[in-house]
């Protein structure tokens, strides 16, 4: 039975793994060398850490298979405080089997746990398969396009 719960710090090197399989899938540069170590205290930082990290394991103890990544933000046009999910993702094959939904579950119940009345998130324009799962679940969108802006 799959599992999902909060990443623990003994987590972080497959988390990492997972990541830099994101990363390909989404067709993106890999995360630059020592992501573990950035990482770790934006997941791990006390006393809350600026990053939920939520893991999906087959079974408990088991291999992870998915993972995601949240934090509250504020939207200047609402005025109040969403959770923006950075990530989600499944590695291949466990895709289609209900552990998607478990996950957004979880970012669900991290948003009421924080008292925040939505979740707010972005796909890449060609994956169809997380755009169907995003409308099955019952989650709208909008067009927009991110920018990125260097500041180093």
């Amino acid at each position: 039975m799959t599992n999902v719960r909060r990443a623990r710090v003994d987590d972080l090197p497959e988390v990492v793994a997972l990541i830099a399989e994101h990363a390909v899938y989404e067709k993106a540069d890999p995360p630059a060398k020592g992501l573990a170590e950035r990482l770790g205290p934006l997941l791990f930082g006390e006393p809350e850490p600026r990053l939920i990290g939520l893991v999906a394991e087959l079974r408990e103890g088991g291999p992870l298979v998915g993972y995601a990544t949240c934090s509250a933000e504020v939207s200047t046009w609402d005025g109040e405080e969403y959770l923006h999910m950075d990530c989600l993702y499944l590695r291949d094959g466990h895709r289609g089997l209900g552990i998607g939904e478990l996950l957004m579950d979880a970012v669900r119940g991290e948003a009421r746990r924080l008292g925040l009345g939505q979740v707010q998130w972005q796909t890449p324009v060609w994956n169809d398969g997380a755009i169907r799962f995003y409308g099955r679940i019952g989650a709208t969108s909008k067009d927009k396009r991110r920018f990125f802006l260097p500041v180093r």
